[in-house]
């Protein structure tokens, strides 16, 4: 089975590649199917829902496919600033560049809105939705997900992206920067959703 995958970030892609890689699906990216970005996909991130967000990217790029298609809308949440950056996460600084740029002046951001703050403050989490299109038409499969953890005050560990070498995970007793990548995905938000998804596509 292809299955378009509805994302451009090259973080992501390296990790559905890596969660998706014992599946048996033929994966394709949008610029693999010549599907160049459009100026309609900056309205597609409007909403302050991660299931929203997958929803609006799923059908725009099923429609544009003709291919089963599936979109993540997935961000970190820290308890203290009330739930942000959310659905925010990958623009929160407002900063523009490589990724490499944005993730740390959204790194930044988060270690001045944090500075200072106690552990109890810093707690966290990662969610994940991630919704399936089949067939344009088709009813959306929704899948969610998350993982807790805390806000560091120095990162930790160089390995992943985003926000990952600040975010303690519980469940590690380690950054996702200091983590290998099974050992993250194992645990991870966007781990548990994909693997609910393979689930799904074998049934």
């Amino acid at each position: 089975m292809k299955l378009l995958v509805a994302t451009r970030s090259a973080g992501k892609q390296r990790e559905v590649k890596r969660l998706l890689e014992d599946s048996g699906l033929d994966l394709v990216f949008p610029e693999d199917m010549n599907l160049f970005e459009d100026p309609a996909e900056d309205l597609l991130e409007t909403s302050d829902s991660f299931r929203a967000n997958a929803l609006a990217k799923a059908e725009h790029f099923a429609k544009r496919s003709h291919l089963p298609t599936v979109a993540d809308d997935s961000g970190l949440e820290v308890f203290y600033l009330g739930a942000a950056p959310g659905t925010r996460s990958k623009r929160w600084a407002g900063a523009t560049g490589t990724a490499e740029e944005v993730d740390a002046a959204n790194n930044a951001e988060l270690v001045r809105r944090l500075a200072g703050a106690p552990a109890l403050k810093r707690m966290a989490r990662y969610r994940c939705a991630l919704v399936l299109i089949r067939t344009v038409g088709a009813m959306p499969e929704v899948f969610e997900a998350e993982c807790a953890g805390r806000i560091l005050e120095a990162p930790a560990g160089t390995a992943g992206f985003g926000y990952d070498p600040y975010f303690f995970s519980t469940d590690l007793g380690m950054s996702f920067g200091e983590a290998t990548d099974a050992e993250k995905d194992a645990v991870s938000h966007r781990g548990k959703a994909f693997k609910a998804l393979v689930t799904a596509l074998k049934e």
